[in-house]
């Protein structure tokens, strides 16, 4: 059943649709904990990110509970691939440059890189980060700097901070002050909102 399209309803809609951020996205790779995937959906949404890729190839995707999830994995897409190669395909297809998270010697801190590019991070799991083989087919590795004893962050918070930095960085170059979205994309959307 359709939700009233109050005025003021529609109108926040809108204003949310208007921020999305078509060109950044999270690749959450056989992320198993289920707080910590809600909390990765309910930071995309807050930032902007449009849509999450799914990279599941050795662990189920976690069961989400409907009270944490589920307010903000409906307005955030979730796309699911089978493989690399289908994975990297798409996003490929859109101009992305695809970051790794690691902590080799190659990896470079996160503010050196521009985030007003089409982007992909991948998020590892938790015990054992990102699967080598996404880390060969990345363009880069980030990572971000820390000064105490802890060496890495929650996976969840980890996200947050990346996308704080992409965020800051689009809302610099004005990415956030005009919709992003084509006019057609957004009445399509807005639809299929008002119907949530």
């Amino acid at each position: 059943m359709s939700k009233e399209a109050t005025p003021r309803r529609k109108a926040r809609l809108q204003e949310v649709l208007a921020h999305r951020q078509p060109d950044l996205t999270l690749v959450l790779a056989n992320i198993h904990d289920p707080h910590n995937v809600s909390a990765i959906y309910r930071s995309c949404d807050a930032f902007g990110v449009d849509k999450v890729h799914l990279y599941y190839t050795d662990t189920p995707f976690p069961v989400l509970g409907r009270k944490t999830s589920a307010s903000a994995r409906k307005w955030v897409e979730s796309v699911r691939h089978r493989d690399r190669a289908e994975l990297f395909a798409a996003l490929r297809a859109q101009g992305m440059q695809v970051l790794a998270t690691t902590f080799t010697a190659e990896a470079r801190p996160l503010r050196q890189w521009d985030f007003t590019r089409p982007t992909a991070v991948i998020m590892g799991n938790e015990h054992s980060g990102v699967n080598e083989e996404l880390v060969q087919a990345a363009d880069g590795q980030l990572y971000i700097p820390m000064y105490g004893m802890i060496q890495s962050f929650n996976v969840s918070v980890a996200s947050a901070i990346i996308l704080a930095e992409a965020a800051r960085q689009r809302e610099e170059a004005g990415f956030y002050a005009a919709p992003r979205l084509a006019a057609d994309e957004l009445e399509r959307r807005l639809g299929l909102w008002l119907e949530k």
